[in-house]
């Protein structure tokens, strides 16, 4: 079950690099590394296929040391995405860690 917490997480986190540069897969494998999401690149690279096809990255290739190299961008679709995922992220933070610091429980609104 955290996986699928944590997938979620790293989606964001691959559009948000790819936003600011090309991105490709062994870089973000470290970057994740850095934050310690351990990730095997059978778990990235289908990653970095999906939301390719679902629209929010483009690839290209580029010749790297006499190997193929896919790098990855985002697209204004991905964009779009970002800035709402960040807009939900930092609602649910705040109201996450506001009950974490005795500020009490928000109300919920009737479902």
């Amino acid at each position: 079950m955290l996986r699928d917490f944590f997938l979620g997480f790293i989606k964001i986190h691959v559009l948000h690099h790819a936003a600011q540069e090309p991105i490709y897969g062994v870089a973000m494998i470290a970057e994740l590394a850095r934050h310690g999401y351990n990730l095997s690149p059978g778990t990235l690279y289908p990653l970095l296929h999906s939301l390719t096809e679902q629209g929010y990255l483009t690839r290209t290739e580029r010749i790297v040391d006499g190997r193929i190299r896919k790098y990855y961008v985002i697209t204004d679709e991905g964009r779009v995405a970002l800035h709402e995922a960040k807009r939900k992220i930092a609602e649910l933070v705040q109201e996450v860690l506001e009950d974490e610091q005795g500020g009490g429980p928000s109300p919920m609104p009737p479902m």
